[in-house]
């Protein structure tokens, strides 16, 4: 989600825990069609799409459509599937799960803790220490440098 139009959305907050209850056109009115799209008809954007399943930088991971923290860089892996994997959420409370039984499947889908958004799904196949894959729409997530990993970042470059 591009940083202008978070000025819009006056529920975005890395800090605000409280859950978010808005109507279906409430969010579209104040989403990018894109996020709106997945975060809310709860879609998918095309495998290898997102910036963020390249991301290699120190930092966090926050819902697009909320703010709230979702996941830690340092829990990031490369799985291959085509979206951004996590093998752990940043909290229990940052995530909801619900089963998925769509398109014959039997899988479990996650939502955002504070809007229940949807981010994706969870599968039982992901590396330790937790076994498992948490596959996740890069358009519904925002990512921001760790503020420490920045600084010596620039000045080990001389910046």
């Amino acid at each position: 989600m591009d940083t202008n139009s978070k000025t819009s959305n006056p529920v975005y907050s890395h800090t605000d825990s409280s859950p978010v209850n808005m109507t279906e056109d409430q969010w579209k009115n104040i989403l990018p069609k894109n996020v709106y799209d997945i975060a809310r008809q709860k879609g998918t954007e095309r495998p290898y799409s997102s910036p963020l399943e390249d991301n290699h930088e120190i930092g966090t991971y926050y819902c697009a459509v909320c703010g709230n923290p979702l996941f830690r860089s340092d829990t990031k892996f490369e799985s291959g599937c085509g979206w951004p994997s996590f093998y752990e959420p940043i909290s229990k409370s940052s995530i909801i799960y619900l089963p998925d039984h769509t398109y014959g499947m039997e899988r479990t889908e996650v939502e955002c803790g504070r809007c229940k958004s949807h981010l994706g799904h969870v599968f039982h196949d992901g590396p330790p220490p937790t076994g498992l894959r948490y596959c996740i729409n890069g358009v519904v997530l925002d990512f921001e440098k760790a503020k420490d990993a920045e600084k010596q970042y620039n000045a080990d470059h001389g910046k």
